[in-house]
Parts: C-alpha cells; sequence; structure tokens
C-alpha cells in the first residue's frame, strides 16, 4: 500500500462548504442516541456554510483541515478565548483553558493514522496560545472517541448537559493539561 502525504493547514472562509460537508457527514456519528431530527436541527443551526465562514473569521478560532493527499478527510476547532461556561469552569482544573469544540474524521477515515496528525495540530494550537489546558465536550456514551481522547490523557473531569436541537444529551467533559 502507497504512503499516504498527510497535511493539516488551517481553513478559511474559502473552506466554509467543504467544511460544512464534513461536519453533516461526521456530527450525527457523535450523537449516539439523538433523535435525527433533533441532529439535523442542530446541523442546520451550527454547522452551516455561513457558520463555518464566519468561524474562519474569527481571531479566537483555530479551523484545521487534515488532508490525505491533497484530500480532505476531516477538521478540527480550537476556541481559543478563554471559557466563561460557569459548568465548564467548576470542573477543570484552571481558568487558563481553551476548548476543543470540534473534533471530527470522516467515518472511512477512522484508524488511518490522521486522527492523530489532526490532533497534534490541535494541541500545538493551544499550546502557542498560552493556555495552560485544553478541555472539550465528547458524548459519555461514544465509546470509539472516548477511547482516543484517553490515548491522548484527556481527564475526565464530569458531565454537563449539551442541547442537540430539543434532545439533551450527557457530555463528558475531558481536560488535557498542556
Amino acid at each position: 500500500m502507497a504512503e499516504q502525504e498527510l497535511e493539516v493547514r488551517r481553513a478559511g472562509r474559502s473552506d466554509a462548504v467543504m467544511l460544512h460537508l464534513i461536519a453533516a457527514a461526521t456530527f450525527p456519528l457523535a450523537c449516539v442516541g439523538a433523535p435525527q431530527e433533533d441532529i439535523q436541527q442542530h446541523i442546520d443551526a451550527h454547522l452551516t456554510v455561513e457558520r463555518f465562514r464566519e468561524y474562519a473569521s474569527d481571531p479566537d478560532r483555530r479551523l484545521l483541515v487534515v488532508e490525505a493527499n491533497g484530500t480532505p478527510a476531516g477538521y478540527a476547532m480550537v476556541h481559543l478565548a478563554r471559557t466563561t461556561n460557569s459548568d465548564v469552569l467548576a470542573l477543570v482544573s484552571t481558568e487558563n483553558t481553551v476548548e476543543l469544540v470540534t473534533f471530527y474524521l470522516l467515518a472511512g477515515r477512522h484508524g488511518s493514522g490522521l486522527a492523530d496528525t489532526l490532533m497534534q495540530a490541535a494541541v500545538a494550537e493551544a499550546k502557542q496560545s498560552g493556555a495552560e489546558s485544553m478541555w472539550l465536550g465528547v458524548a459519555d456514551d461514544n465509546s470509539r472517541a472516548n477511547s482516543f481522547y484517553d490515548r491522548y490523557h484527556f481527564a475526565r473531569r464530569g458531565t454537563k448537559t449539551f442541547m442537540v436541537g430539543t434532545a439533551a444529551l450527557t457530555d463528558l467533559i475531558r481536560e488535557k493539561p498542556l
């Protein structure tokens, strides 16, 4: 098998359509147990082309795209502004923390090494910001994602409610020291 060329790059406004398509394909994988109509409502509200253009223009966000042989396969979004969410602040070890908002890889690319490449780039962005830690929320019953975050030493800190449409899901809050 030929070796694949992996690259992570910052996404720009011109990547908004591609990011939307990846998000629409991958977000449902993370929402174990949520009704399809609630998943679609979330995509329509938060993962649109226009929202990705806004995210790409936000100086406090880093949108990263991972590509294999020039083909986009996933993305991550790091929010560099310090969190003001009191539920999260009650769980994490420091106020000087940034959020790994999204971390998604197309299903056909799981196990390919692309997630490792993307995570290393996301952690590097968080470190460059001067943060002491990076936190994320992940469905507590998403065993594949939780195994991956275990490998990257994201400690389990507690839970909070995450709304997907009208469905209240339980997110496990995890934190990684930087």
